[in-house]
Parts: structure tokens; sequence; C-alpha cells
């Protein structure tokens, strides 16, 4: 029986404290081996040409030079996913930016249950990053072939989900969108915190007005949404209008938020006035409720393989039927316009 090669982990931190903690509890697992350590990027430049990991873990704070520098000048190099381990803080969104496919937040040591529980969450990020691409350049728009009919009536919602590189593929949709579009609601699964971090960022950097989702909120064309890192969403129609309600619950499909809860409720509120859009992540969360979406009325796109940095919940969305149009991310935004009648 064929055994799978173990996944070829480097790990880059200035805390030798924090290296050998890494490197015990990443070598309890039989599907990664750390093969080597470095305690700044120049270290690990000399690490990767000799060992040729498959992933590397990065801090964010390290002498001589920064985490997120590091990541900008090495991608270009040596493609490597890149999971990035940081303190809470807004540079996260930055080492994304630079081509990093995800990160985790340090463990408070003062927490006897954080220790274990941010082990297990970097390992499966390891896992996922893995099967990643990692994407430097976003490629140019082209004309989409075969293009999606125009609807005659105008979109009243406009809901988006998206798990391992949605960060990156979020904002490059949304800062090619105008103000004048229906609203938008987004699952992203991002830890606590950093969905506002991720909201005020989009806030800044895109002609939207971004938030993070709160209950009692009405959408309101031109606004997107942000689920909060701990809470599902869903829209209820009042009206013409649509309300948001943020709740604590039970995961499902092992995310809280997940999209599917989104999905579902967009559904059975807005039916055939709504556009899903279903973007790179690992899983199979959003597919079935973005085939509840379909079978309602509502234009339904998925972003294609290549510019997906994980072709997971795309793919099965699609392979069951879900999806209506399977797209280029560059095509994403003329897409929501032209069906939003705002082409």
């Amino acid at each position: 029986m064929h055994t799978p090669a173990r996944i070829k982990v480097l790990v880059v931190d200035d805390s030798n404290l924090f290296r050998e903690v890494l490197s015990r509890a990443f070598s309890l697992d039989p599907a990664i081996t750390v093969v080597a350590t470095a305690a700044d990027p120049f270290e690990a430049r000399d690490k990767i040409l000799e060992h040729h990991p498959d992933v590397m873990t990065c801090d964010v704070e390290m002498p001589r030079m920064n985490g997120i520098e590091f990541i900008r000048r090495l991608l270009p190099q040596y493609a490597i996913p890149v999971i990035v381990v940081s303190s809470v803080s807004e540079a996260v969104f930055d080492a994304m930016s630079a081509g990093a496919v995800d990160f985790v937040t340090k463990p408070d040591m003062k927490s006897p249950q954080s220790l274990p529980r941010f082990i297990q969450e970097l390992i499966v990020k390891i896992k996922i990053a893995s099967k990643s691409k990692v994407l430097l350049n976003e490629p140019a728009a082209s004309d989409t072939k075969n293009p999606i009919e125009v609807r005659s009536e105008k979109t009243s919602l406009i809901a988006i989900g998206a798990s391992t590189g949605g960060t990156e593929a979020i904002y490059a949709i949304l800062k090619n969108l105008p103000p004048t579009l229906p609203g938008i609601v987004i699952v992203q699964h991002i830890p606590p915190v950093f969905s506002r971090m991720f909201a005020d960022r989009l806030n800044a950097q895109t002609s939207l007005q971004v938030k993070e989702a709160r209950t009692g909120d009405y959408v309101k064309p031109g606004c997107v949404y942000i689920a909060p890192g701990d809470r599902h969403l869903k829209v209820k129609r009042m009206g013409t209008e649509y309300r948001l309600e943020c709740y604590e619950g039970e995961k499902v499909n092992g995310h809280c938020p997940s999209v599917d809860v989104l999905f579902d409720s967009v559904a059975k509120e807005a039916g055939d006035s709504a556009i899903g859009v279903l973007l790179t992540g690992m899983g199979y969360d959003g597919a079935r409720g973005l085939l509840v979406m379909r079978r309602k009325g509502a234009r339904t796109i998925g972003q294609d393989e290549q510019s997906s940095v994980v072709y997971g919940m795309p793919r099965v969305a699609y392979d069951i039927g879900a999806v209506e149009k399977q797209v280029p991310l560059t095509h994403i935004p003329q897409l929501l316009r032209s069906l939003s009648s705002q082409a």
C-alpha cells in the first residue's frame, strides 16, 4: 500500500522556544515532518534552498527583516505556501496581500487551552496550505465566453462566501464595484476580531461602505456587511428591505459563521432577486446553499480553479450543479455589474 509523502514544513520564528514547541507538536502528526527551522528570513532562505519545504510557517515580527517583507521578496522566486503566525493585528492582511495563503494568531500563553488549540489550528491549515496555490499576480481580465444573460429586473441582494484565500479575493471584487450596486452580505471564514479589522480595511480601500454585520442592520445599496468571526449571519425580509441577524450557534460544515447558513436564508428571503457567489476555500461549505439559491431562481457564480488559492468549495458547488457560471476572479465584478443592471 502506498504511503502518502509527509508534508515538509519549515518553521521560521525568532523565538528558539517557539520553534522547538512547534517542531515537537508537528512531529506528532503522521502527515507532517519539520525539515528545518530558522530564526530569521536570511537563515530561512538558506534552509529553503537546502530542504525545499512544501509549506512555511512564518512569524511577522523578526530581526533583520520582518515577515511581510520576507514574503514579498521570497514568493516571486520560490512560490511556497506561507502561513503567517502573528499577534492580533492588521499586519496579517498585509501578509495576505504579499502572498501568504493563510494566518493564525499566536496563543495566549497564560491560557492552558490556548496552545493546544493554536497547534491544532495550525496543523489543519498546514494541510490545507499544502494543497493550495500561491497566486502573486492577478491574471489579466478577458472577455467571458458565453456571457450570462442580464436579468430584466434589478437584483436586490448579493451574497458572497469564501474561505482560504478569500480575503484577497473579496478585496479584488469589491475594489472594482461601484457604490450603486445592491447591498452585499459576506461570510468569510475568519477568526473573531479579525472580521472587524477586515471590514474596516475594506471600508478604507474601496468605494463601498463596509462594516462588520450586527443584528438589526438593514442592508442598504452600496454597503457591504461582513459576518462576525464567531457568529452565523442570516437575512430576513422586512417589506422591501432585508434585516440582518447575527447569532451564536453550532458549527455548520465545521464553521461558524457558515456560508450555507447565509445562502439558505438568502434563498428563502430573496429568491430569484439574489445573486450568490462562492469563492476560493477548502471543503464544501456554501455548495449546498448555493444550489438552494439556484433552485429558487437566483443567479449563481463560482470562482474557477485557475484563480482559486484552494479550489475546494467552488469545485463541490460546480460538481453538484449549483454554479450557473464559473469564471476567473477578474471576471466577477463585471458579471455582478451586468446582473445588477449596472454594466
